[in-house]
């Protein structure tokens, strides 16, 4: 069982940079692959970036490619999102979410599916205003 907490959600201007965390509050993210993704009012929930277990591959959504980075703590049991040059069309609330199996690598497309994580975060809002 794994519980990720996210935090570091907020409201910043065009262009700005916030960072994400998301935390285990109950089990460990060692060995597993973890993503986020997010949902905007109205929309479906949608890939961001994805980084496997051994933090050796990170895969990213194409909207946001070259403007977000996803990073994992192991020994910390964190993992970050760090998102630069933020737009308007990024605000949405923020998962993180983890699989449930360990040291476990997919094919490039299964780390952007939903499908992929057991765990689920309640998720942090992000608001980017012009």
């Amino acid at each position: 069982q794994v519980q990720p907490v996210e935090s570091g959600g907020g409201s910043v201007q065009v262009g700005g940079s916030l960072r994400l965390s998301c935390a285990a509050s109950v089990g460990s993210f060692t060995d597993r692959v973890m993503g986020w993704f997010r949902q905007a009012p109205g929309k479906e929930r949608e890939f961001v970036a994805a980084i496997s277990w051994s933090g050796g591959t990170k895969y990213y959504g194409d909207s946001v490619k070259g403007r977000f980075t996803i990073s994992r703590d192991d020994a910390e049991n964190t993992v970050s999102l760090l998102m630069n040059n933020l737009k308007p069309e990024d605000t949405a609330v923020y998962f993180c979410a983890s699989d449930s199996r360990r040291r476990t690598t997919y094919t490039a497309s299964h780390y952007g599916r939903r499908g992929t994580y057991d765990y689920w975060g309640q998720g942090t809002q992000v608001t980017v205003s012009s």
